[in-house]
């Protein structure tokens, strides 16, 4: 009987552990991150299609997805439109090196993710990505009435709509390309020719020199002969007296 008891009692408690570990729930597994996808965020739009050629052909594209794996701030990317890129004057892109190309791309991502809001505290002028012999380039972004206002010295244009933000990674549209003063502005006058020599004293010119010296040895041997003639009269009287 107490065999039986014994027996009973470990399968109420077999039970008992089997319907409280079914009743447990089991946790889902959690999303994984994944790398952003910077083309299908811009394919979506239907109108980048020469920013994501740029983006690909500078391999600024891998270096942007890079730096997202890695940043803390984040990044914006200011993302001009095809019709932007068509309102160039014919050949800009064309005239441009490999490296004024990379900076021209680069110009247009800054190392900071900003929302609207953040723009509205945003001290100018903000740095970008690109930089030169003068160091970062930069831009002003300035906001009124909920609109944010870009310029960089050649160009001035309103963000049109926001195509992503989500944090690291903020993409705003804008209706003209983003040039750099660093590299469209007015370039520095060159000097003047003979600017140079200003300041120093230039040698007499030989050949003005001469006809001077010349007129001062005839001027010298012409008074010598006026006092050889009168040598010779005083000599002439004195002879006549003796």
């Amino acid at each position: 009987m107490a065999s039986s008891q014994a027996h009973l009692f470990l399968l109420l408690t077999l039970s008992s552990l089997i319907v409280t570990q079914s009743a447990t729930p089991v946790a889902a597994p959690g999303p994984t991150s994944s790398p952003l996808n910077i083309t299908g965020i811009l394919d979506k739009g239907s109108q980048y299609k020469t920013l994501m050629r740029l983006l690909n052909e500078t391999h600024i594209m891998d270096q942007i997805e890079s730096q997202l794996k890695h940043s803390s701030d984040g990044l914006t990317l200011f993302a001009p439109t095809d019709n932007a890129f068509n309102n160039l004057k014919p050949g800009t892109l064309n005239g441009l090196t490999s490296q004024e190309q990379v900076a021209l791309v680069l110009y247009h991502v800054l190392p900071k993710y900003y929302t609207p809001e953040i723009f509205e505290t945003t001290s100018n002028p903000v740095r970008t990505q690109a930089t030169g012999n003068n160091g970062a380039y930069t831009l002003n972004v300035t906001t009124t009435s909920s609109q944010v206002n870009v310029s960089t010295g050649v160009d001035e244009t309103q963000v049109s709509n926001s195509i992503y933000a989500k944090f690291p990674l903020a993409v705003y549209s804008v209706d003209k390309v983003l040039r750099p003063s660093d590299l469209f502005g007015p370039k520095a006058p060159a000097p003047a020719p003979g600017a140079e020599d200003t300041g120093k004293v230039k040698a007499p010119d030989a050949k003005a020199v001469a006809p001077s010296k010349a007129a001062d040895a005839t001027a010298s041997g012409a008074s010598l002969g006026r006092r050889v003639g009168w040598v010779g009269v005083v000599v002439v009287c004195l002879g006549s007296l003796l």
